[in-house]
């Protein structure tokens, strides 16, 4: 019996090419559901573990990006102090796929167009692996923390909204 073979992101590539190891996840999808609520409701994994990443303009450094836990929100004012920025934005959708070679609902921290200032909730730390996107709708990738973190050359901050 033959198995399906996972289509390979630019994601998959990047990670395969740095040795490091990691899992692929995927799952139905609709255009309705593309955010990590999809994600929830299709994978058993726990909610926590499922990391969204959000693309931001900061008005000094320019793109910066935003790995988050998909069941919580993102504090602009926080992710501005950590980014040296006085005020930062969400990227307009209409620029994504531009700016890091991704879309709606499978954009990945790994394998944008250009290396952008990543940041990583504090909270994934604690975890030895998260699930972000693999840079494909419907498709996810568990990765070790500290593999993402180093190999993004991500910071651990506190950027979610009511963190502690």
């Amino acid at each position: 019996m033959k198995k399906n073979k996972v289509q390979k992101t630019n994601a998959i590539r990047r990670l395969e090419s740095s040795g490091i190891a990691y899992q692929v996840h995927e799952f139905p999808w609709s255009e309705d559901h593309l955010g990590a609520e999809a994600a929830f409701e299709q994978l058993n994994v726990a909610r926590n573990q499922i990391y969204k990443t959000l693309v931001i303009v900061g008005d000094k450094t320019g793109v910066i990006v935003a790995c988050i836990p998909g069941t919580s929100e993102l504090d602009l004012k926080a992710l501005a102090k950590v980014s040296r920025n006085k005020k930062v934005e969400l990227l307009p959708l209409s620029n994504l796929e531009k700016t890091t070679g991704y879309v709606r609902g499978g954009c990945s921290p790994i394998g944008m167009k250009k290396d952008f200032p990543t940041f990583i909730s504090s909270q994934a730390k604690k975890m030895e692996k998260i699930i972000v996107s693999a840079g494909k709708r419907g498709m996810q990738i568990e990765v070790n923390t500290i593999d993402l973190q180093k190999m993004i050359k991500a910071e651990f901050v506190s950027i979610e909204a009511n963190s502690n």
